[in-house]
């Protein structure tokens, strides 16, 4: 998601909070300035619009995407807040979350529980199929799924295309557990259009193409269009998989419908919508536990060819790598149970079979 060479468009690299502290006259900073990007301090005017003006000291995730409700953290600190050509990016420390990373007032990682979500879009395509050898990122700027796919022994050539290099930047400046991806000499990054990437793509060069997109607005509207998938599944070997992020079952069921019906136009060989717990992704309150649970989704499909069970990993992960961080979520139990559905998601999307 920035320039490849590092350049930044636009950046304010801040040591405390914008905002006004009750009983305090002033706002506490520093000039620390860490590597590599230019400092501007930013005005009591320019704070972000994802910062409550409520509670001042807490970040509120605030979207067309979920009317009606909204998530909050407390922010210790803000680290970076930046526009580049297509987004607004704002990392902040968190209280509770560790480092977390916003884009467009949307949290798309937090240091705490990337693991879920990470691991999960790379290992359930990937373990799923006997050897890859070539895949297709596509998104994905901080680095995560890179740092999942680099596991696999069998992968020969990991390229990734992302929109937004400036989101490759300061991810590798502030998310370095996430940005070790980028280190290992079988990734390629490019810079650009993940669309336009996949159009030049020759029919059949890859194994996996995995879709670490955000929600369906802004830069990553096309990513859940039908001629999306159509290149996707273009540039699939026969037998090939594709995972890509397919939002919330509480949240975004009109959504997955058209994704799951455009998907079973297209893949005819496997069609399958799984999900996982990420705490502070898209969300539902629980009536009973009072505790916000957050969801999202995957939809899996593979090409005409050898036939793919998603629900029945084939190809163990290399976990015992010394020079690796262990696994924080993915087993081969939780696997086959993201396959499981609740039963009115289970009715739309079977519904979609039809």
């Amino acid at each position: 998601m920035a320039e490849e060479n590092g350049s930044v468009a636009s950046s304010a690299l801040v040591s405390d909070l914008p905002v006004k502290r009750s009983r305090e006259g002033e706002i506490l900073s520093d000039n620390n300035n860490e590597k590599g990007i230019s400092v501007e301090m930013v005005e009591d005017s320019k704070v972000p619009e994802c910062i409550s003006s409520v509670i001042p000291g807490w970040f509120s995730e605030i979207s067309p995407m979920w009317p009606g409700e909204a998530h909050s953290l407390k922010v210790e600190k803000i680290l970076f807040q930046g526009k580049s050509d297509y987004q607004n990016i704002m990392i902040f420390q968190s209280s509770t979350y560790g480092k977390v990373l916003v884009l467009d007032g949307v949290i798309q990682v937090t240091e705490r529980d990337e693991c879920a979500y990470q691991e999960m879009i790379a290992h359930l395509p990937l373990c799923s199929i006997p050897n890859p050898k070539k895949v297709l990122v596509i998104g994905g700027g901080d680095g995560g799924v890179l740092r999942e796919v680099s596991r696999h022994s069998s992968v020969e050539q990991i390229d990734i295309c992302e929109i937004d290099g400036m989101v490759v930047d300061v991810c590798k400046q502030f998310f370095p557990d996430l940005a070790v991806g980028y280190e290992d000499p079988r990734v390629n990054l490019h810079v650009g259009d993940g669309v336009a990437f996949l159009k030049a793509v020759p029919e059949g060069t890859y194994d996996a193409v995995i879709v670490d997109s955000s929600d369906p607005i802004g830069p990553a509207q096309e990513l859940f269009e039908k001629p999306f998938f159509e290149s996707v599944a273009k540039a699939l070997r026969p037998g090939g998989v594709v995972c890509t992020q397919a939002e919330s079952i509480w949240l975004h069921m009109h959504i997955i419908e058209d994704i799951v019906s455009n998907c079973r136009q297209i893949f005819k060989g496997s069609v399958n919508y799984a999900w996982t717990t990420v705490p502070t992704y898209p969300r539902q309150a629980s009536l009973i536990t009072k505790f916000q649970i957050g969801v999202i989704g995957f939809m899996l499909c593979s090409t005409a060819g050898p036939p793919v069970d998603f629900k029945h990993p084939v190809n163990p992960i290399d976990d015992d790598d010394s020079q690796k961080a262990p696994l924080k979520f993915y087993n081969k139990q939780i696997h086959s149970a993201a396959f499981c559905l609740p039963s009115f998601a289970k009715k739309v999307i079977d519904s979609k079979s039809k």
